[in-house]
């Protein structure tokens, strides 16, 4: 389950979604594109939901895999932000902009892994 190649995917596609985040909130938000990308907390938090996939992946196929992928990687980071970091814009654009990063991390994550699968 946990071996180099789903942990790296796990990490890129962690990284991708924080990446993809980050361009939608600038672009709906207007905030510094760059500090957002660059931010080590957002990054770890990133990686870390991310390496969630490693197990869904694993134990899970098919649809219900993606499902819970977009569900799990949309809710955490959207808990973490309203609970844990105070973030103060409407609930509904929180999850919009986690469902972008969970979007963008699991689609990385499966991409690198079937990929890695066939070669």
């Amino acid at each position: 389950m946990f071996n180099a190649r789903t942990v790296l995917a796990a990490v890129l596609g962690g990284i991708a979604g924080t990446i993809a985040n980050s361009l939608a909130i600038t672009i709906a938000l207007g905030a510094p594109l760059l500090t957002l990308i660059f931010s080590f907390g957002r990054e770890a938090v990133a990686i870390l939901v991310a390496l969630l996939l490693i197990p869904i992946f694993a134990r899970l196929s098919g649809t219900t895999a993606w499902v819970v992928a977009l569900l799990v990687l949309t809710v955490i980071p959207t808990l973490l932000a309203t609970l844990v970091f105070g973030a103060t814009v409407p609930l509904i654009m929180i999850l919009a902009f986690n469902a972008i990063y969970a979007l963008v991390a699991t689609v990385v994550y499966v991409l690198v892994t079937r990929n890695a699968t066939r070669g």
